[in-house]
């Protein structure tokens, strides 16, 4: 069965900054200072957001609420923000201004020590997130892994994202699972928009999808880091204490901040650009999943 509901390949300014909790106006400032490089623009002339656009978009804000200047940010990002010079002196300058606003910027010196500590925008999650990965080997998580824990925290709060870094804590621990991870990744890459949905090529790369998150599964079981996760949501749990109303539920089970988007708006505001192939091997996948699946 075909899902009747696919995330956009790209979106407008005022999705984009509402998925990042901010505004057209400072998007377009962004672009004026050259923090944040002019996307395409559609037919009518409007500017459209892809994905590596939302990751950049997130990240600006992300530093920005933790204190850093605009200024800053550019710089880290030109000089590259996870390198060593690059954290060094961006915090540094950082934390000059912070000592003279100890008492008003708490919050934000909290997040720059953190992300001194990790040595990457790792420090920038939720402490949530970082307390789960900082026992991992220096260097073995990867950008792309914080990107993506970056905007499942985004859509699914701090819990969902802590739940998901089990997957990267395995992936950087077992280097024959990320081999596999990669060569699947480059795999489902290649079914871009000139591969038919029906493809052979489709159902192949699906199989070896599934086979692999089996295996996966099976070392999460198996070392433990499924217990973990158990209690994960027994920590979550002990911290936010059962609500009042249905609002509240959304915020302390972790799905969302409040005053944000539900889970399913923020959704179909964040962009991924996969062709019609992709989606049907992921859809393929799931199926596939779904049969290994005991009958309840």
């Amino acid at each position: 069965m075909h899902s009747s509901f696919k995330p956009p390949r790209q979106v407008k300014i005022g999705d984009a900054a509402t998925f990042a909790g901010t505004t057209p106006r400072a998007i377009r400032h962004y672009h004026e200072i050259g923090l944040l490089p002019e996307p395409e623009r559609g037919s009518d002339d409007r500017r459209r957001y892809g994905y590596e656009d939302m990751i950049r978009l997130l990240w600006i804000r992300k530093m920005a609420d933790a204190g850093i200047a605009l200024d800053d940010i550019r710089d880290a990002f030109t000089t590259g923000t996870d390198s060593e010079d690059g954290i060094a002196n961006t915090l540094e300058r950082l934390e000059e201004t912070l000592a003279e606003q100890e008492a008003e910027l708490r919050r934000q010196r909290t997040a720059v020590q953190r992300m001194r500590t990790e040595g990457s925008r790792m420090g920038l999650l939720s402490d949530f997130v970082t307390d789960r990965l900082k026992n991992l080997p220096e260097g073995s998580l990867r950008q792309t892994d914080l990107d993506t824990l970056l905007v499942t925290e985004r859509i699914f709060g701090p819990l969902g994202a802590a739940v998901q870094a089990t997957r990267f804590i395995v992936l950087a621990t077992h280097p024959a699972l990320r081999e596999d991870s990669d060569r699947i990744d480059d795999a489902e890459e290649a079914l871009d928009d000139s591969v038919a949905v029906d493809d052979p090529r489709v159902a192949q790369v699906a199989a070896e999808r599934h086979t692999f998150e089996s295996a996966l599964q099976t070392v999460i079981e198996e070392s433990g880091l499924g217990e973990d996760d158990d209690a994960l949501f027994d920590a979550w749990d002990a911290l936010h204490p059962e609500p009042a109303d249905d609002d509240e539920a959304d915020i302390r089970s972790g799905r969302r901040e409040a005053g944000s988007m539900s889970a399913f708006e923020a959704i179909g505001k964040m962009p991924y650009d996969a062709s019609p192939a992709q989606w049907r091997c992921m859809e393929l996948a799931i199926e596939l999943s779904a049969q290994d699946s005991p009958a309840i």
